[in-house]
C-alpha cells in the first residue's frame, strides 16, 4: 500500500508540473510583413537581415517572425484581414482609401521622404503638372501613391481628378512596360517609384516634371511609413514599440552608412541594381524617421483628398486622422548610429 501511495504521489507531482508548464503564458509571436524588390523599403530589410528586429523583441521577452510578402502570399489588405501580419512598411497614400473602407491599420511614424518621379518625353511640350489637362498618364495601379499624390498636385492647378469628371486619363501598365509605353506615345506621362524611376530615365532619357523628393509640396512629406494593425496596437503595445524602435534604428543605419546598407540588401537579393547606383538614389532620400512629419503627411493627404472629392462625402476628416495616425507613448524621437563602435544611441 505504501508503495502504491509513493507511485501515486510521483504521478501526481508529474501531472501537476506538466499542468503548470502548460498553463504558463506562451511568448507572444508578432509577424511583420515585408516585400523585396523595393530599394526604398531598405530599412525593414536591414531590420530583418541584421537582427535588429529580433533584438528588440527579445529585449521584451517576445518573439517575432518576418513574413516575405509575395504575389502568392496576398496583398497587405488581405494579410491584415486574415490576421497573418501585425505590421509592416507601406506607402501611406496607397492605403488611405482602403482605411476609409475599413482596413484596420494605423500609421505610427514616417520612415523616409520622396521616392516617386514623373516623366515625359523631351519632345512632348509638357513642362509641368499644369500642362497635364487632357493627357494620358501611365501608372502601376489606380490606388498607387503615385496616382494619389499626382491627383493632389493636379488639384492645385484646378485640374479635375474625381472619377465623375476627371480631366486626365489614368492607364494601368506593368512596371516593366512603362518606359516603352511612353516611348510609343501610348501615354503622355509615366509615374514610377525608385529604383525603377532612375533606371528608366537613364535608359530612355526622359524629362522629369515632378519629383516628390524635391517638389515644394512634397519634399518634407514622408511617403513610406510604419503601420500596425488596430488589434496589435490594442493587444500588444510593447510589441508595437519594439517594432518601431527596430525600424528607427535600421533607418538611421541607412542614413549614416548607405554603402553598407546597400551592400547588405543586394547580397541577399532583396532588390536589384548596383551598390554604386543604389547608394546614389538612397542619398537623395531622407531616412531620418519622424513622427511629426509622418503625421503631417497623413493630415495633408486626407484633407486634400476630401477636398478633391476622392473620399466619401460622409467621411469626417478629423475623426479619420485621429483614428488613422496614433501617438504611442514610450517611443524615442530616434537614434544616432556610430559606425566605429556599431552602437545606437537613443535621442531623448
Amino acid at each position: 500500500m505504501k508503495k502504491m501511495n509513493k507511485i501515486f504521489a510521483v504521478l501526481l507531482t508529474g501531472l501537476l508540473s506538466f499542468t503548470a508548464l502548460s498553463c504558463q503564458k506562451k511568448p507572444k509571436v508578432t509577424v511583420i510583413g515585408y516585400r523585396t524588390g523595393s530599394l526604398c523599403a531598405i530599412p525593414i530589410h536591414i531590420a530583418v537581415l541584421t537582427g535588429l528586429l529580433d533584438d528588440e523583441f527579445e529585449a521584451i521577452g517576445q518573439k517575432v517572425e518576418a513574413l516575405h510578402q509575395t504575389g502568392f502570399s496576398g496583398t497587405t489588405a488581405e494579410l491584415v484581414g486574415s490576421g497573418k501580419v501585425h505590421g509592416g512598411f507601406e506607402l501611406i497614400a496607397s492605403n488611405l482609401q482602403a482605411m476609409e473602407n475599413g482596413l484596420p491599420i494605423v500609421f505610427a511614424t514616417g520612415v523616409h521622404t520622396g521616392c516617386t518621379r514623373y516623366f515625359v518625353r523631351p519632345d512632348s511640350g509638357i513642362n509641368s503638372v499644369a500642362d497635364l489637362k487632357g493627357k494620358k498618364i501611365g501608372v502601376l495601379n489606380l490606388t498607387d501613391s503615385s496616382v494619389i499624390n499626382l491627383k493632389r498636385k493636379l488639384g492645385d492647378y484646378g485640374i479635375k481628378v474625381s472619377l465623375a469628371d476627371s480631366e486626365v486619363d489614368f492607364r494601368v501598365y506593368e512596371m516593366s512596360a512603362m518606359g516603352i509605353a511612353l516611348q510609343n506615345k501610348e501615354v503622355d506621362l509615366i509615374a514610377l517609384h525608385e529604383p525603377m524611376a532612375t533606371k528608366v530615365q537613364k535608359e530612355y532619357g526622359y524629362k522629369e516634371i515632378l519629383n516628390t523628393g524635391t517638389d515644394e509640396k512634397f519634399k518634407d512629406e514622408y511617403c513610406c511609413q510604419i503601420f500596425v494593425t488596430e488589434d496589435f496596437l490594442k493587444d500588444n503595445p510593447d510589441g508595437v514599440r519594439a517594432f518601431i524602435r527596430a525600424i528607427q534604428k535600421a533607418s538611421v543605419f541607412v542614413q549614416t552608412v548607405p554603402e553598407e546598407a546597400a551592400q547588405i540588401q543586394l547580397a541577399h537579393d532583396f532588390t536589384s541594381g548596383t551598390v554604386e547606383g543604389n547608394v546614389e538614389i538612397l542619398k537623395t532620400l531622407n531616412y531620418t524617421p519622424s513622427y511629426e512629419k509622418g503625421k503631417q503627411t497623413f493630415v495633408n493627404a486626407v484633407t486634400e483628398l476630401k477636398e478633391l472629392g476622392l473620399l466619401k462625402p460622409t467621411t469626417d476628416v478629423d475623426a479619420f486622422i485621429k483614428r488613422g495616425y496614433v501617438t504611442i507613448p514610450g517611443i524615442p524621437k530616434g537614434f544616432t548610429y556610430d559606425p566605429a563602435t556599431k552602437t545606437y544611441t537613443e535621442i531623448k
